[in-house]
């Protein structure tokens, strides 16, 4: 088994919390969701935590909103999707070896995943007419807008020194 350090683990709990306190202080109820900002946070994981550490700090803190905020419907959903956005992310992102279309190109891949995702599931439980309501009402502009402000922020923090000094080990 394979050694991890304490940096990554106290990293990745803090990524978690980070997406939760993000995705829940900023819950705009929206027809059967919600929109929020926490994507943000979820594509930062995978981008800087890797895909496996930034997976299990977005699932997780991605999910615990749900509960909270009385979706619970939602939350073996967004354990799944979140967590598998960062890991398209940080892959897709690492393959483009970290360059400004990587992020950006990683950051729509991923969010395209999330509205399927989430339309899917929602096909599923409820029906393919709300599916696509909440596609086109909540899911598309919180992944349009979260996709374009997370390649800013990694663009931003890559081009000063905080990923080399803090996430160089990821």
């Amino acid at each position: 088994m394979k050694f991890v350090s304490a940096k990554k683990i106290a990293f990745t709990a803090a990524f978690g919390a980070l997406c939760f306190v993000v995705t829940y202080a900023v819950a705009i109820p929206i027809g059967i969701g919600y929109l929020n900002f926490g994507d943000v946070v979820v594509l930062l994981a995978g981008w800087l935590l890797g895909p496996l550490f930034g997976a299990i700090a977005a699932g997780i803190g991605a999910s615990l909103s749900d509960l909270l905020l009385g979706y619970i419907v939602y939350f073996p959903a967004t354990l799944i999707t979140k967590a598998l956005v960062a890991v398209i992310a940080g892959a897709i992102a690492r393959k483009c070896r970290f360059s400004l279309l990587g992020y950006i190109l990683s950051a729509f891949v991923a969010e395209l995943f999330m509205m399927a995702g989430y339309f899917a599931y929602e096909a599923l439980l409820y029906s393919a007419e709300t599916a696509v309501a909440s596609l086109l009402s909540v899911n598309l502009l919180q992944g349009c807008v979260c996709a374009a402000v997370g390649a800013i922020a990694v663009f931003v923090l890559d081009k000063t020194s905080v990923k080399k000094r803090f996430f160089a080990e990821f």
